[in-house]
Protein backbone atom coordinates (compact mmCIF):
# COMPACT_ATOMS: atom_id res chain seq x y z
CA UNK A 1 0.00 0.00 0.00
CA UNK A 2 1.36 3.41 -0.99
CA UNK A 3 0.71 5.93 1.74
CA UNK A 4 0.84 9.70 1.42
CA UNK A 5 1.26 12.44 3.98
CA UNK A 6 1.80 16.16 3.91
CA UNK A 7 1.20 19.56 5.44
CA UNK A 8 -1.58 21.78 4.11
CA UNK A 9 -1.54 25.46 5.03
CA UNK A 10 -4.88 27.25 5.07
CA UNK A 11 -4.26 30.96 4.55
CA UNK A 12 -6.57 33.93 4.17
CA UNK A 13 -7.90 37.01 5.87
CA UNK A 14 -9.21 36.84 9.44
CA UNK A 15 -12.64 35.17 9.60
CA UNK A 16 -12.30 33.56 6.15
CA UNK A 17 -13.32 30.23 7.72
CA UNK A 18 -9.92 28.55 8.12
CA UNK A 19 -10.63 27.27 11.64
CA UNK A 20 -14.09 26.05 10.66
CA UNK A 21 -12.64 24.18 7.68
CA UNK A 22 -9.87 22.64 9.83
CA UNK A 23 -12.42 21.42 12.35
CA UNK A 24 -14.71 20.03 9.64
CA UNK A 25 -11.86 18.20 7.91
CA UNK A 26 -10.58 16.70 11.16
CA UNK A 27 -14.05 15.92 12.51
CA UNK A 28 -13.23 17.39 15.92
CA UNK A 29 -12.78 20.81 17.40
CA UNK A 30 -9.05 21.53 17.37
CA UNK A 31 -9.15 25.17 16.42
CA UNK A 32 -10.85 28.08 18.18
CA UNK A 33 -13.87 29.33 16.22
CA UNK A 34 -15.61 32.57 17.18
CA UNK A 35 -17.33 35.43 15.42
CA UNK A 36 -14.31 37.61 16.17
CA UNK A 37 -11.47 38.19 13.76
CA UNK A 38 -7.89 37.22 14.60
CA UNK A 39 -8.86 34.56 17.14
CA UNK A 40 -6.38 31.94 15.93
CA UNK A 41 -2.99 32.79 17.36
CA UNK A 42 -0.89 29.65 17.10
CA UNK A 43 -0.45 27.37 14.09
CA UNK A 44 -2.79 24.57 15.03
CA UNK A 45 -2.23 21.31 13.22
CA UNK A 46 -5.28 19.14 12.80
CA UNK A 47 -4.80 15.68 11.34
CA UNK A 48 -7.34 14.15 8.93
CA UNK A 49 -7.32 10.83 7.06
CA UNK A 50 -8.53 10.43 3.49
CA UNK A 51 -8.04 6.93 2.10
CA UNK A 52 -4.33 6.12 2.29
CA UNK A 53 -3.39 9.78 2.81
CA UNK A 54 -2.80 11.65 6.05
CA UNK A 55 -3.54 15.37 5.76
CA UNK A 56 -1.98 17.63 8.36
CA UNK A 57 -3.75 21.00 8.42
CA UNK A 58 -1.83 24.06 9.51
CA UNK A 59 -4.53 26.52 10.53
CA UNK A 60 -2.66 29.80 10.36
CA UNK A 61 -3.67 33.11 11.95
CA UNK A 62 -5.55 35.39 9.55
CA UNK A 63 -3.33 37.61 7.41
CA UNK A 64 -4.00 41.27 8.09
CA UNK A 65 -2.16 44.58 8.36
CA UNK A 66 -0.23 44.21 11.66
CA UNK A 67 -0.09 47.06 14.18
CA UNK A 68 1.31 45.60 17.40
CA UNK A 69 3.93 43.06 18.35
CA UNK A 70 1.32 40.31 18.77
CA UNK A 71 -0.13 41.13 15.35
CA UNK A 72 3.30 40.99 13.70
CA UNK A 73 4.12 37.66 15.37
CA UNK A 74 0.77 36.24 14.20
CA UNK A 75 1.31 37.35 10.59
CA UNK A 76 4.86 35.93 10.63
CA UNK A 77 3.43 32.63 11.93
CA UNK A 78 0.89 32.58 9.10
CA UNK A 79 3.45 33.09 6.34
CA UNK A 80 5.80 30.66 8.12
CA UNK A 81 3.09 28.02 8.06
CA UNK A 82 2.57 28.57 4.33
CA UNK A 83 6.30 28.43 3.60
CA UNK A 84 6.63 25.05 5.37
CA UNK A 85 3.62 23.44 3.69
CA UNK A 86 3.39 20.96 0.81
CA UNK A 87 0.08 22.44 -0.38
CA UNK A 88 -1.35 25.91 0.24
CA UNK A 89 -5.09 26.64 0.18
CA UNK A 90 -6.08 30.29 -0.07
CA UNK A 91 -9.52 30.85 1.45
CA UNK A 92 -11.56 33.82 0.24
CA UNK A 93 -15.01 34.79 1.50
CA UNK A 94 -17.42 34.77 -1.45
CA UNK A 95 -19.44 37.76 -0.30
CA UNK A 96 -16.39 39.94 0.43
CA UNK A 97 -14.57 39.23 -2.81
CA UNK A 98 -11.15 40.67 -3.63
CA UNK A 99 -10.45 43.02 -0.73
CA UNK A 100 -7.21 44.93 -0.09
CA UNK A 101 -6.23 42.12 2.27
CA UNK A 102 -6.77 39.46 -0.41
CA UNK A 103 -4.69 41.54 -2.85
CA UNK A 104 -1.84 41.68 -0.31
CA UNK A 105 -2.01 37.89 0.18
CA UNK A 106 -1.92 37.31 -3.60
CA UNK A 107 1.21 39.47 -3.74
CA UNK A 108 2.79 37.43 -0.94
CA UNK A 109 1.89 34.21 -2.77
CA UNK A 110 3.98 35.44 -5.69
CA UNK A 111 7.07 34.64 -3.58
CA UNK A 112 5.93 31.87 -1.24
CA UNK A 113 3.86 29.95 -3.79
CA UNK A 114 6.84 29.33 -6.09
CA UNK A 115 7.26 25.60 -6.65
CA UNK A 116 4.25 24.79 -4.44
CA UNK A 117 0.76 23.61 -5.23
CA UNK A 118 -1.66 26.42 -4.42
CA UNK A 119 -5.44 25.91 -4.51
CA UNK A 120 -8.25 28.42 -4.14
CA UNK A 121 -11.22 27.73 -1.87
CA UNK A 122 -14.05 30.24 -2.16
CA UNK A 123 -15.95 29.91 1.12
CA UNK A 124 -19.45 30.91 2.28
CA UNK A 125 -20.84 30.34 -1.23
CA UNK A 126 -24.39 30.34 0.16
CA UNK A 127 -24.08 34.10 0.69
CA UNK A 128 -23.83 35.08 -3.01
CA UNK A 129 -25.59 34.60 -6.35
CA UNK A 130 -24.15 32.10 -8.85
CA UNK A 131 -23.17 34.78 -11.40
CA UNK A 132 -21.23 36.74 -8.74
CA UNK A 133 -19.46 33.55 -7.71
CA UNK A 134 -18.38 32.82 -11.28
CA UNK A 135 -17.15 36.39 -11.77
CA UNK A 136 -15.10 36.21 -8.55
CA UNK A 137 -13.63 32.82 -9.57
CA UNK A 138 -12.60 34.24 -12.96
CA UNK A 139 -11.11 37.39 -11.40
CA UNK A 140 -9.03 35.48 -8.83
CA UNK A 141 -7.76 32.93 -11.37
CA UNK A 142 -6.66 35.77 -13.63
CA UNK A 143 -4.67 37.28 -10.75
CA UNK A 144 -2.95 34.01 -9.74
CA UNK A 145 -2.42 30.65 -11.40
CA UNK A 146 -4.23 28.32 -8.96
CA UNK A 147 -3.83 24.58 -9.44
CA UNK A 148 -7.53 24.06 -8.66
CA UNK A 149 -10.55 26.07 -7.48
CA UNK A 150 -13.14 24.80 -5.00
CA UNK A 151 -16.42 26.41 -4.04
CA UNK A 152 -17.28 25.45 -0.48
CA UNK A 153 -19.24 26.16 2.64
CA UNK A 154 -16.91 25.13 5.48
CA UNK A 155 -19.72 25.53 8.01
CA UNK A 156 -22.20 23.32 6.16
CA UNK A 157 -19.65 20.98 4.62
CA UNK A 158 -20.62 21.73 0.99
CA UNK A 159 -17.76 20.96 -1.41
CA UNK A 160 -15.41 20.04 1.45
CA UNK A 161 -15.24 16.31 0.59
CA UNK A 162 -14.12 17.13 -2.97
CA UNK A 163 -11.39 19.41 -1.59
CA UNK A 164 -10.21 16.75 0.87
CA UNK A 165 -10.09 14.08 -1.88
CA UNK A 166 -8.07 16.37 -4.12
CA UNK A 167 -5.64 17.21 -1.31
CA UNK A 168 -5.15 13.49 -0.64
CA UNK A 169 -3.83 13.11 -4.18
CA UNK A 170 -1.57 16.17 -3.93
CA UNK A 171 0.41 15.44 -0.76
CA UNK A 172 3.70 13.56 -1.31
CA UNK A 173 4.09 9.80 -1.07
CA UNK A 174 5.60 8.73 2.20
CA UNK A 175 4.86 7.33 5.67
CA UNK A 176 2.24 8.93 7.87
CA UNK A 177 3.57 11.66 10.12
CA UNK A 178 1.33 10.98 13.14
CA UNK A 179 -0.27 7.95 14.80
CA UNK A 180 -3.62 7.03 13.25
CA UNK A 181 -5.66 8.09 16.27
CA UNK A 182 -4.01 11.49 16.77
CA UNK A 183 -6.02 14.50 15.66
CA UNK A 184 -3.78 17.39 16.72
CA UNK A 185 -0.14 17.92 17.57
CA UNK A 186 -0.75 20.81 19.91
CA UNK A 187 -0.04 19.92 23.52
CA UNK A 188 -3.30 19.30 25.37
CA UNK A 189 -2.41 22.11 27.78
CA UNK A 190 -2.55 24.56 24.89
CA UNK A 191 -5.78 23.14 23.46
CA UNK A 192 -7.34 23.47 26.95
CA UNK A 193 -6.20 27.10 27.15
CA UNK A 194 -7.62 27.79 23.67
CA UNK A 195 -11.00 26.34 24.65
CA UNK A 196 -11.19 28.65 27.70
CA UNK A 197 -10.05 31.62 25.60
CA UNK A 198 -12.81 30.90 23.11
CA UNK A 199 -15.43 30.96 25.85
CA UNK A 200 -14.03 34.27 27.14
CA UNK A 201 -14.11 35.76 23.64
CA UNK A 202 -17.69 34.65 23.02
CA UNK A 203 -18.93 35.84 26.41
CA UNK A 204 -17.19 39.21 26.57
CA UNK A 205 -17.86 40.27 22.96
CA UNK A 206 -16.37 43.71 22.36
CA UNK A 207 -15.24 44.38 25.91
CA UNK A 208 -11.85 42.64 25.93
CA UNK A 209 -11.15 41.43 22.42
CA UNK A 210 -7.40 40.86 22.28
CA UNK A 211 -6.15 42.04 25.63
CA UNK A 212 -6.34 38.75 27.41
CA UNK A 213 -4.66 35.41 27.14
CA UNK A 214 -5.08 32.08 28.92
CA UNK A 215 -2.36 29.72 30.12
CA UNK A 216 -2.69 26.23 31.57
CA UNK A 217 -0.46 26.40 34.65
CA UNK A 218 -1.00 22.94 36.00
CA UNK A 219 -2.43 19.63 34.75
CA UNK A 220 -2.87 16.89 37.31
CA UNK A 221 -3.99 13.37 36.42
CA UNK A 222 -6.14 11.82 39.13
CA UNK A 223 -6.48 8.16 40.12
CA UNK A 224 -10.17 8.07 39.23
CA UNK A 225 -9.32 8.92 35.59
CA UNK A 226 -10.32 12.58 35.87
CA UNK A 227 -7.93 15.53 35.51
CA UNK A 228 -7.54 18.74 37.50
CA UNK A 229 -6.63 21.71 35.31
CA UNK A 230 -5.48 25.08 36.71
CA UNK A 231 -5.54 27.99 34.32
CA UNK A 232 -4.62 31.66 34.57
CA UNK A 233 -6.41 34.38 32.61
CA UNK A 234 -4.01 37.29 32.08
CA UNK A 235 -5.49 40.76 31.59
CA UNK A 236 -3.66 44.07 31.15
CA UNK A 237 -5.62 46.28 33.57
CA UNK A 238 -7.29 46.05 36.97
CA UNK A 239 -10.56 47.18 35.44
CA UNK A 240 -10.50 44.20 33.08
CA UNK A 241 -10.42 41.85 36.04
CA UNK A 242 -13.87 43.04 37.09
CA UNK A 243 -15.24 42.54 33.58
CA UNK A 244 -14.02 38.93 33.49
CA UNK A 245 -15.35 38.25 37.00
CA UNK A 246 -18.74 39.83 36.29
CA UNK A 247 -21.41 40.68 38.84
CA UNK A 248 -20.99 38.42 41.88
CA UNK A 249 -18.57 36.30 39.85
CA UNK A 250 -21.30 35.20 37.43
CA UNK A 251 -19.29 35.76 34.23
CA UNK A 252 -16.23 33.76 35.27
CA UNK A 253 -18.52 31.01 36.59
CA UNK A 254 -20.35 30.73 33.27
CA UNK A 255 -17.07 30.76 31.31
CA UNK A 256 -15.57 28.10 33.56
CA UNK A 257 -18.63 25.87 33.22
CA UNK A 258 -18.77 26.20 29.41
CA UNK A 259 -15.02 25.49 29.07
CA UNK A 260 -15.21 22.52 31.45
CA UNK A 261 -18.13 20.94 29.58
CA UNK A 262 -16.34 21.27 26.24
CA UNK A 263 -13.11 19.87 27.70
CA UNK A 264 -15.01 16.89 29.11
CA UNK A 265 -16.58 16.22 25.72
CA UNK A 266 -13.23 16.64 23.94
CA UNK A 267 -11.28 14.43 26.35
CA UNK A 268 -14.16 12.07 27.11
CA UNK A 269 -13.60 12.16 30.88
CA UNK A 270 -14.34 14.23 33.98
CA UNK A 271 -12.49 17.53 34.30
CA UNK A 272 -12.04 19.78 37.35
CA UNK A 273 -11.28 23.24 35.98
CA UNK A 274 -10.02 26.10 38.17
CA UNK A 275 -9.62 29.60 36.74
CA UNK A 276 -7.66 32.49 38.22
CA UNK A 277 -7.42 36.04 36.88
CA UNK A 278 -4.13 37.91 37.08
CA UNK A 279 -3.27 41.43 36.01
CA UNK A 280 -0.08 41.62 33.89
CA UNK A 281 0.10 45.06 32.28
CA UNK A 282 2.85 44.05 29.87
CA UNK A 283 1.92 40.51 28.87
CA UNK A 284 1.83 41.60 25.23
CA UNK A 285 5.57 42.33 25.52
CA UNK A 286 6.62 39.18 27.40
CA UNK A 287 8.38 36.48 25.40
CA UNK A 288 7.08 33.64 27.64
CA UNK A 289 3.46 34.50 26.75
CA UNK A 290 4.31 34.16 23.05
CA UNK A 291 6.00 30.79 23.59
CA UNK A 292 2.84 29.57 25.37
CA UNK A 293 0.83 30.56 22.27
CA UNK A 294 3.25 28.82 19.91
CA UNK A 295 4.40 32.15 18.45
CA UNK A 296 7.92 33.53 18.09
CA UNK A 297 8.45 36.69 20.17
CA UNK A 298 11.21 37.86 17.79
CA UNK A 299 8.79 37.79 14.85
CA UNK A 300 6.93 40.67 16.47
CA UNK A 301 9.82 43.12 16.03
Amino acid sequence: MTTRAGFIALIGEPNAGKSTLTNYMVGAKVSIVTHKVQTTRARIRGVALEGDAQLVFVDTPGLFQPRRRLDRAMVAAAWGGAADADVIVLMVEAHRGVTEGVERILEGLGDIGQGRTVALAINKIDKVQAEDLLALTKDLNERYSFAETFMISAERGHGVDALREWLAGEVPEGPWLYPEDQIADLPMRMIAAEITREKLTLRLHQELPYQLTVETENWEERKDGSAKIDQVIYVVRDGHKGIVLGKRGETIKAISQAARLELEEFLDRRIHLFLQIKVRPNWLEESERYSEMGLDFKDGN
